[in-house]
């Protein structure tokens, strides 16, 4: 079963398919959507949120085989503003989207935080893998800040099209050892 976690301005509550109507609202924007792989259908549909949920992520959860959470602010609990989650795969072990009235400042950077520790000290998965688009300067500065390095590049398979892409990788001991530092 997925927990609850938090970070000093959020509060990452596990999914579920009643968070659907609120994330269909937030998520099917260009500016997010652009980088997330294909799978996702662009133009988006009215009950895409809810398909997926249902028949995608929900089930993988229930499998063992993804963890997911809605990002909320403490201060706003109800309003969902963005989603993480985490997946057991050789290459791409989290992905993430934030409402676009709360990027740049710095709440992804947190609940990536939040995840990875789980991932390596719950979870206790020896690497994390993060593939993502080259031209996805907030993603890659996100894996920049968490002390992640780049493994390989690359084509994917985006919504926007075929781009150059790198993986980031970070080790459960360098993981530790930064947060020992930090």
């Amino acid at each position: 079963m997925t927990p609850t976690l938090a970070s000093p301005r959020l509060v990452l509550r596990p999914l579920e398919l009643s968070d659907a109507d609120q994330a269909q609202v937030l998520f099917p924007h260009w500016e997010i959507v652009r980088y997330i792989r294909n799978a996702v259908p662009w133009p988006y549909p009215p009950d895409g949120c809810h398909t997926y949920y249902r028949d995608v992520a929900l089930p993988a959860i229930d499998r063992g085989d993804e963890w997911a959470w809605t990002l909320r602010l403490k201060s706003a609990p109800d309003q969902l503003i963005g989603a993480i989650s985490l997946f057991r795969s050789e290459t791409d072990n989290r992905g993430f989207w934030l409402g676009l009235p709360w990027q740049r400042q710095g709440l992804m950077t947190e609940a990536c935080d939040a995840v990875t520790d789980y991932w390596f000290d719950v979870l206790k998965f020896p690497v994390l893998r993060v593939p993502k688009a080259i031209a996805n300067a907030g993603s890659r500065r996100i894996s920049e800040k968490q002390g992640m390095r780049v493994i390989a590049r690359e084509d994917r398979d985006y919504v926007s099209g075929r781009l150059p892409s790198e993986i980031w990788e970070i080790t459960a001991e360098e993981w530790r050892r930064r947060k020992k530092s930090a």
